[in-house]
């Protein structure tokens, strides 16, 4: 009985130290969290650099609208030993050092190209509005995630409060058997009863205990900071209980990340299309450039030659038989909008089936918080007057067990109703693209 009661003093002293610690750790809003996922965030900031690439790729050049201009410069020189007989017999040996230099500027500009460069225009805005969703719906999905992550952690607490509460009452329950033992009211078995019911409730802390730690790790990994700092949270959940499935799955239908990004896919399929008809389309070019030549040929009738000028020119060419593979690409370009329009459709009906099951998780969370509510002040009276009972010998041990577990039943099942209505909530927002912590 004495190892038994050091090592309830040990707990307690640890449990009291943990509680000074808590109390001393800064308090973290839910606010400043969201403030700070947004900030340090590594998905946020990877998407945030996808977005900039896709808005940087929108120019008329990458496009194919303006001409390519280059300089050219060219240097070749070569030694070469001649040897000259000419007709009357005479021997000429001569060493040659030629020097070919060309240097210049050229242009090269495709004026018409069957439309491409207006659907690659195209092409590249509607990407540019794709990473911009991709980015919203990341930094909402970041959000969501710091939360609802925050409110478990609240309803963590709750329940850290509630098991320390029943190991009071436990204490209480142990104090009052050790009281009857010692006048000769109960037997032995009682006071072993109540500690192993004390235990049970310190192991059960010591679980929750671990599984809140495990919690603020998340949190601060999602925080992308030291994983062991050390913070403490509010202790309100607050649930939105006005949400309208009419209103939420029309909102889904105009802001949906997923909605938006299939209709962008569907217009780019369309784009794809147009891409691959331009072919059918001459493609006109012009070039031109002004090039300075420098030559020095010493063994030849010139010895050295020196030009620069203008050249200009007009290209132009057509597909005229391609093995019929024109024919097969349209076809199968068609068919890529076909799959398109039937992605959108199912997106859009996975959307509102999503938003359906949240939305039952949502009504049945507000029914369970109604409910749970009055659960929670039936079993707390219930539990004080069968304390009193229990001091006085009115009842067993079993059943102010019974009465202590229906308490702390109640109160977790109260609890993790208002996580489940807060996460569905927030998870509607999410669909929405609507959250919002102010």
């Amino acid at each position: 009985m004495n190892i038994k009661k050091i090592i309830c003093l040990i707990f307690c002293i640890t449990a009291l130290t943990a509680m000074v610690k808590a109390q001393e750790a800064p308090l973290l809003t839910l606010k400043d969290a969201v403030e700070i996922a947004l900030k340090n965030n590594y998905n946020i900031r990877i998407s945030q650099n996808n977005a900039a690439i896709a808005s940087n790729n929108v120019t008329l050049g990458n496009a194919g609208f303006l001409p390519l201009v280059t300089g050219d410069a060219a240097l070749n020189k070569s030694s070469q030993k001649i040897k000259q007989t000419r007709s009357d017999g005479t021997v000429n040996n001569l060493t040659a050092n030629n020097n070919n230099n060309n240097y210049g500027v050229n242009l090269n500009w495709t004026i018409f190209d069957g439309f491409n460069m207006f659907a690659n225009y195209d092409m590249l805005k509607e990407q540019d509005k794709l990473g911009a969703i991709r980015l919203q719906d990341t930094i909402q999905s970041t959000v969501a995630n710091v939360i609802t992550t925050y409110y478990n952690l609240i309803s963590q607490t709750e329940q850290i409060k509630a098991l320390r509460g029943a190991i009071e009452i436990s204490r209480t329950q142990l104090r009052y058997s050790n009281d009857k033992f010692t006048v000769g009211r109960v037997s032995k078995l009682d006071v072993y009863n109540a500690q192993v019911n004390l235990n049970t409730d310190t192991s059960n802390l010591i679980t929750q205990l671990q599984q809140y730690r495990t919690t603020k790790i998340q949190m601060n990994q999602l925080l992308v900071r030291d994983l062991q700092t050390d913070f403490i949270v509010g202790d309100t959940i607050v649930v939105n209980n006005t949400l309208i499935l009419g209103d939420i799955i029309a909102k889904a239908q105009a802001q949906n990340p997923d909605i938006l990004a299939s209709q962008i896919n569907k217009r780019l399929a369309e784009i794809n299309l147009r891409q691959v008809k331009s072919t059918r389309y001459p493609v006109i070019g012009v070039t031109s450039g002004y090039t300075f030549s420098n030559s020095k040929t010493p063994a030849g009738f010139t010895l050295s030659q020196n030009a620069h000028g203008i050249a200009y020119g007009l290209t132009a060419s057509i597909n005229i038989f391609d093995g019929l593979n024109q024919w097969r690409r349209e076809r199968n370009a068609k068919l890529q909008i076909a799959n398109a329009d039937i992605s959108q459709k199912q997106v859009m009906l996975d959307v509102e089936a999503q938003i359906s099951n949240f939305y039952v998780a949502y009504l049945s969370g507000l029914d369970l918080i109604r409910i749970g509510q009055s659960s929670v002040e039936l079993a707390k009276k219930n539990l004080e007057i069968s304390l009193e009972k229990y001091k006085i010998g009115n009842i067993t041990q079993l059943e102010i067990r019974e009465a202590q577990r229906n308490y702390l039943d109640a109160q977790s099942k109260f609890f993790s109703a208002q996580y489940q209505s807060k996460m569905a909530e927030v998870t509607l927002q999410q669909i929405t693209n609507s959250i919002n912590i102010q």
